[in-house]
């Protein structure tokens, strides 16, 4: 007995020691916000199946570790397998690619109800701008509310069984969304100065009517631009836009000050945000959900902002201000919302709040009727970009913001 407990200590002492030698200075290459998507009783249940994530990462490195979530999720997680890859398109992996992921050197973990998980790191080459396969099987059991990103503008895939070590997606169901992963960090050889850029925001953020798995967002845009300058290509882009995102009221997902801390403030490295979020809370004035969504005003605005900016502040995070983009002819546009989104993004440029702006809005309009987006960077509904837009946005950053 005194044999096995010794063996049983010394392996506990070897596995600490080689986490212990691990990379520790770790910055985010990419996330995604999650969102809850409840169960349909009725539907498939998500369990005995493999979830195969495709993202698309900003910043290379030397070692990874990856972010598994349920802080959505109503009862605890079992995650019986998860593996990572690098990606050669259509859901394949790279070959000699696919690493195990490991939990305390464990190969599946349980993750508590509302809570999120690092794995142990793995040492891998990852190349800036390059995809990753994370894959994540979760055996048998209840699953009442899945942990998702709902928008991905990128093909997954659901694959049957423990299928985390498949070299290819064959066989499988495709979903528009990201599952159970929400983010990614590396380690690399510039760790001592290497951060992360947090592009927080609603729909204009996380690529609406962008070209679908082109990567065409406007942080997209933004990651190419620094690693393409060695003077900022030790820097990540994290995207953490929702759709129909709100500042003040609940919406599709918490609001924005209610999920700040968890997309903003707890990601790895982080040291500069970009907040770009308003414009659906300026809609509701023309479509409100309830007698509790009540009619903002440009201060209401100004305040939700004020103390995002007063938060990162408080944490060393520079934090840029974006003017909100036209949305003359949206479904949603009012003349008196077009008011409050002049003198919202008047404050934004004048205000001294914030450690720069970048003047989306600007580079968007159409100089003959300022309310409305230019044409050839339309997507045709008069709120969102289409590729072109946002390539202009992106182009539109000061990159010796982050010098």
């Amino acid at each position: 007995m005194q044999k096995k407990t010794l063996s049983c200590a010394i392996f506990a002492l070897a596995s600490l020691t080689a986490f212990a030698q691990t990379p520790g200075n770790w910055v985010g290459t990419w996330a995604a916000s999650p969102l809850p998507h409840p169960v349909n009783p009725v539907q498939v249940s998500p369990a005995n199946s493999t979830y195969r994530n495709v993202v698309h990462i900003s910043l290379g490195g030397e070692a990874v570790r990856i972010k598994l979530t349920n802080e959505f999720g109503t009862e605890p997680l079992v995650v019986g397998a998860a593996h990572v890859a690098a990606g050669s398109g259509g859901g394949a992996e790279q070959q000699g690619t696919d690493h195990a992921l490991t939990f305390s050197g464990k190969p599946s973990t349980t993750i508590p109800a509302g809570a999120f998980i690092l794995s142990d790191p793995v040492t891998m080459q990852v190349a800036p701008l390059s995809d990753l396969i994370v894959s994540v099987y979760l055996p048998e059991q209840q699953i009442r509310t899945m942990t998702c990103h709902s928008f991905a503008d990128q093909t997954n895939y659901i694959l049957k069984g423990d299928a985390t070590s498949a070299a290819t997606a064959d066989n499988s169901s495709a979903i528009g969304s990201w599952c159970f992963v929400k983010g990614v960090d590396v380690s690399t050889n510039a760790s001592d100065h290497a951060a992360s850029i947090v592009a927080f925001g609603d729909s204009i953020t996380d690529g609406a009517a962008s070209a679908p798995g082109a990567n065409h967002r406007w942080p997209d845009v933004l990651a190419a631009r620094l690693q393409a300058d060695r003077r900022t290509a030790h820097l990540g882009v994290l995207n953490e836009g929702i759709g129909g995102n709100r500042v003040l009221h609940d919406g599709y997902g918490p609001n924005a000050l209610a999920r700040f801390d968890r997309d903003v403030i707890a990601q790895s490295g982080v040291k500069y945000l970009i907040i770009l979020e308003g414009i659906n809370d300026i809609g509701h004035l023309k479509r409100p959900e309830g007698p509790e969504d009540k009619p903002i005003t440009a201060d209401d605005l100004i305040f939700g902002l004020s103390q995002l900016v007063a938060r990162a502040h408080q944490h060393g995070i520079k934090v840029f201000g974006a003017t909100l983009t036209p949305y003359a002819g949206a479904g949603y546009s009012t003349p008196e919302g077009e008011q409050i989104r002049q003198a919202y993004n008047q404050w934004i440029r004048t205000s001294g709040v914030f450690d720069g702006v970048i003047d989306f809005d600007k580079v968007t309009h159409d100089p003959a009727h300022p309310d409305t987006f230019l044409s050839d960077y339309d997507s045709g509904d008069h709120l969102h970009p289409k590729d072109a837009g946002y390539k202009a946005m992106g182009d539109a950053i000061d990159l010796s913001f982050f010098r």
